[in-house]
């Protein structure tokens, strides 16, 4: 691997977005398409070549490409990690974003911002890219608050909806809260390192669990496991795990393109590969790693019921992605780390699949959304229907599907786990199979299937979409039929991450599980006799009863179920908790801090307090400057007398 090929990988998208963004005419609408799409097509091409050349057994690569600054004997430099753990993700977020960019052509064909859009998703690739290849934290941070801010700059792309506003506002503040997190993490690792280089904190970790961090009095905790947690606080903001997660389902306000970039393969996907590159660290940490567990599951299993309950096409994707980030932090609990990572890139194939073909819908029946009011639409958009029945299939764990291989292995990592927290983490991933194969098949059935609901001006404006959106849903859909199967033998029980991931043999589950493991074909058969398959089938079936045979039937439920259907529809009260109990605390607080400090003793004791009293003072000492010469004379004879008589006591 040669460095100045590696450094084109971000440079180019970078590039581009600077060109389309500060271009204008002299670029053009077609020509910021075409320079993003060549700029990402260059980069992913290139990731590749990086992938095949570590497999073919050239050496990983870290560098530093230049330091920034030295500040107290800490150097802050800019350099590249490029190892099979780091390839992977580069040619994931390039393929991906390749696919959306291609889509985009068609999607915001008639937008008035097309080139402001295409400037921004090239740039949020290079952010993207620059997260997934440092090699030190200080680069780290600045990949994710870049991610971060295009983030906010896509999901309010359409400004001029008080709702998009509202939405990459509370985006933006959310994964503030989880950043503070990270940062203090950060300031963990440089206090007891004094570096920020991956490989100096990797080597430290032993030395670092050996420290107790006081924070107050004589109580203290494990210092690892504090750096841990606050780690952690970060990637349960950036990948949207509870109770951090409020902001991931109201993002989809922002156009669909981005709704496959951000929540399928990249930003929400950052926090997964982070904690998987901080393996070394969350190794020594018991009690970290029982918090990401627990975390996980409660994501994976309480957000998918969410999905049952809403009617917005897109959320209910949305809600998927929550639930399945909740599955691959699970993996991360029970040090499953190449698990994690072999269903993030499932993942990101199979649902950046199924949100690009809900975008596909939407511009079909001219920006409609709900699906109660879409139906029969399987004859008449079958490109788009076969595409999503394959993404759906994946998502569910259909044997032979790369969904089914990420999936079944993470359930079998946790049912092999002794970690505490390990029990309800199974209990939520099984159950969570059933529950996730109903909302997935209810959006199917409800979308493409049974009678047409449209209304008379939907249908006069349906058009199916062209092969510019079309194109990209063939191209996702075959790595999600298929790069399960090939990549399950070497990727997770052949080694493939290598000393990227390091796990401690007696944490090493996936190790217990490939000792079992007799290749794709037989781990599929295997399938039959195991609780999951028969749960996801009965999640189709019921799918099928409530939406297509009796529709009347959900109904009725949700009418006796009342309390339960609010608590869902409410997403058990976390929004209204946020914005009448935080919210309101912080108003008032702030205030409170704004009347009784700023106004009260700022303004009005020290600056108007202070100007009011030399003014006061000085009101009373004006009389006795009468101008009178006898009164001075008077008032010198009284003060030279008594100082006569103060010297003539003295003596």
């Amino acid at each position: 691997m040669d460095m100045h090929h590696l450094l084109l990988v971000p440079m180019l998208p970078l590039a581009a977005a600077l060109l389309a963004g500060l271009g204008g005419r002299l670029v053009g609408r077609t020509g910021a398409a075409l320079l993003t799409i060549a700029a990402v097509a260059a980069s992913c091409w290139l990731s590749i070549q990086a992938l095949l050349a570590l497999l073919h057994g050239a050496p990983a690569l870290n560098s530093p490409i230049y330091t920034w600054l030295v500040s107290d004997g800490v150097d802050m430099q800019v350099g590249f990690l490029v190892d099979r753990l780091s390839a992977l993700m580069m040619v994931v977020v390039t393929f991906v974003s390749l696919c959306v960019h291609v889509y985009t052509v068609g999607y915001m064909h008639d937008d008035p911002g097309y080139q402001r859009f295409f400037c921004y998703i090239s740039l949020f690739t290079f952010a993207m890219l620059m997260l997934v290849m440092s090699n030190n934290f200080l680069q780290l941070f600045f990949g994710w608050e870049a991610v971060g801010v295009v983030s906010y700059l896509l999901i309010g792309f359409w400004y001029t909806r008080p709702s998009a506003i509202f939405a990459n506002l509370k985006a933006f503040l959310v994964n503030r809260v989880g950043d503070f997190g990270f940062l203090l993490g950060i300031a963990g690792v440089l206090y007891y390192t004094g570096s920020l280089d991956y490989e100096v904190a990797f080597g430290q970790a032993p030395q670092i669990a050996t420290h107790t961090l006081h924070v107050a009095g004589t109580a203290g905790w494990p210092a690892l496991t504090a750096i841990c947690i606050c780690l952690f606080i970060g990637a349960m903001g950036k990948s949207a795990q509870v109770p951090l997660h409020v902001w991931l389902p109201d993002s989809m306000e922002g156009p669909t393109p981005i709704s496959a970039l951000i929540h399928a393969a990249t930003m929400v996907t950052a926090g997964i590969f982070m904690v998987a590159r901080m393996s070394p660290l969350f190794e020594q940490s018991e009690t970290a790693l029982s918090f990401v567990l627990v975390i996980g599951a409660t994501t994976a299993l309480f957000m998918g019921f969410l999905g049952i309950v809403n009617n917005d096409i897109k959320r209910v994707v949305a809600y998927s992605t929550l639930s399945q980030l909740g599955y691959m932090t699970v993996a991360l609990g029970v040090s499953a780390y190449s698990v994690a990572m072999f269903h993030l890139m499932t993942h990101a194939f199979f649902k950046a699949l199924l949100f690009l073909a809900a975008g596909a819908v939407i511009v079909a029946l001219h920006h409609e959304q709900d699906m109660r009011r879409m139906g029969g639409l399987r004859k008449r958009m079958p490109v788009t229907y076969w595409t999503s029945l394959i993404g759906a299939l994946a998502l569910i764990g259909t044997p032979f599907f790369s969904g089914f291989y990420s999936k079944d292995t993470l359930i079998e990592a946790v049912h092999a786990s002794h970690r505490a927290g390990a029990g309800y983490a199974y209990f939520c991933v099984t159950a969570g199979v059933f529950v996730t194969a109903f909302y997935t098949f209810r959006l199917i059935f409800m979308t493409f299937h049974g009678p047409s609901r449209l209304d008379h001006h939907t249908e006069e404006h349906f058009h199916d979409v062209g092969w510019n959106m079309k194109g990209p849903l063939v191209a996702l859909a075959i790595p999600s039929l298929l790069i399960g199967y090939f990549t399950i033998g070497p990727e997770v029980f052949g080694g493939y991450f290598g000393d990227s991931i390091r796990v401690l043999e007696s944490h090493d589950v996936v190790a217990e599980l490939g000792r079992e493991f007799r290749g794709p074909a037989q781990f599929a058969e295997h399938a039959v006799f195991t609780l999951p398959l028969w749960l996801a089938a009965a999640g189709v079936l019921c799918a099928w009863y409530f939406v297509l045979r009796r529709p009347e039937r959900a109904e009725a439920i949700r009418q006796r179920t009342g309390w339960l259907y609010g608590l869902l529809v409410n997403k058990y009260y976390f929004d209204w908790f946020n914005e009448n109990v935080l919210a309101r605390l912080a108003r008032g607080l702030g205030t409170a801090l704004w009347r009784g400090g700023d106004q009260a003793v700022i303004d009005g004791l020290i600056v108007n307090g202070s100007a009011g009293t030399v003014g006061w003072i000085a009101s009373r000492a004006r009389r006795i400057q009468s101008g009178f010469l006898y009164s001075y004379a008077f008032w010198m004879i009284v003060g030279l007398v008594l100082l006569l008589g103060w010297l003539l006591v003295r003596a």
